[in-house]
This record gives C-alpha cells, structure tokens and sequence, in this order.
C-alpha cells in the first residue's frame, strides 16, 4: 500500500501541474511580465500566509495538525519584508486582495479554525511548494529583476531556519504518513489538497487577466 504522502502527490498531480503551468506563472517566470506583477502576486501571497499562520499558534496543540506547526516555516515576516522592498514603506496601504485570493484565504482561514486535518491539506500544498518550485521563482526573480541573492524582495522563498531543505521535507512527508486520522478523513485531506491547487490556480488566472503577455 502506498503511503499517505505518496497518495497526496499523486492525487494532487494533476491540479498541480496545472497551476504551475497557469499561463501568468508561466509569462512571470519565462521574463515576460515585468516586476510590478511579481510584486503584484506576492501581494496575494501575503493574504494566503496571513490565514495560514495567525491561527497556527492555537493549531500547534492540536492533536491532529500540530506536528506540522513550525516556526522555520513561517513566512509572514519575510513577506512583508519584501512588499517594503517592492512597494515602499507603506505597502499596506495599497494591499489589495483579489477575490480569487480572498475566497482562497478564506477557506484557508475556515479549515485553521474549524477544521485541523484540511488545515494540513493547505500547509503542505504552500510550504513544500515553497521549499520546491518555488526556489525556481526565486532564482528567475534574482535573474530577471536584479534582487540580490536571497536578499529583499526574494526573502519570501529562503528558509533561513532550515539548512537541508531534501531532509526536511523527508520528514515532514512522514509526519504525512504518521497522521492520526482515519481513512475517510485521509480522503478527505486528498481531496482538500486538489481544492487547495484548484484555488491557487484561480489566483493565477486572475492575475493574468490583469497582467496579460506584455511580450
């Protein structure tokens, strides 16, 4: 029988893939926005990290998604680093979520408060993205951009906390596989992680809207 994390990936594939090659995600990282787009969806990312982890402190003594709280995660303080860097001093003023990013941290914000185990759905489809894919974005960012090596407006996407980012995620796959829930409440998380991509994936769509090809 296939572990969990195994089940998870190859469940969620699909929807994966699908936002990873989101027509906007593949302009940003293939040069052809410019930086307000990336400084636009990283905006959005403020909103989805800021349901994640303002209920992560009441989540960590859960019995079910608290193996998964981890300060070295985190990544709101990173994040608004880099908006000061993109957008200035005051970039809360100008915050804006779409509404594709606010039905996305809204139901973030639902599983964290009434629902642990879909919570985990949502955990592991930003942060081991993050530790993933994501160092691609970073590197394009440095590239494209000209930011600094993991410096401000990249900050986002280096774990500082964590030195062997292949171990880590070994070991989170096996608090995935060590998870005290019972098979109908697996398939459940199974199937909040492809809700989880599929929101994700809206973002990306309407960010292209309002970023169309600029090549």
């Amino acid at each position: 029988m296939d572990s969990f994390s195994t089940v998870i990936r190859t469940a969620s594939h699909e929807q994966h893939v699908e936002a990873e090659t989101s027509t906007f995600m593949s302009d940003l990282l293939g040069g052809r926005l410019g930086v307000d787009a990336y400084a636009r969806y990283t905006e959005q990312l403020w909103f989805v990290y800021e349901a994640l982890e303002t209920g992560a402190e009441r989540l960590a003594a859960d019995a079910v998604a608290g193996a998964f709280i981890q300060a070295e995660l985190f990544r709101l303080p990173a994040l608004e680093r880099d908006l000061e860097h993109l957008r200035g001093a005051d970039w809360r003023a100008g915050l804006t979520a779409l509404p594709a990013t606010q039905a996305y941290a809204d139901r973030v914000r639902e599983c964290a408060e009434e629902w642990p185990a879909g919570y985990i759905a949502h955990h592991y489809t930003r942060y081991l993205g993050d530790l993933s894919g994501g160092q691609i974005i970073r590197d394009k960012a440095e590239r494209t951009w000209g930011f600094a090596r993991k410096g401000d407006g990249v900050r986002f996407y280096v774990f500082e906390g964590i030195g062997n980012p292949a171990a880590f995620k070994r070991g989170y796959r096996e608090r995935l596989d060590s998870v005290r829930v019972d098979e109908l409440e697996k398939q459940r998380i199974v199937a909040e992680c492809k809700r989880a991509f599929a929101l994700n994936t809206g973002v990306f769509r309407a960010l292209g809207d309002e970023f169309p090809m600029s090549a």
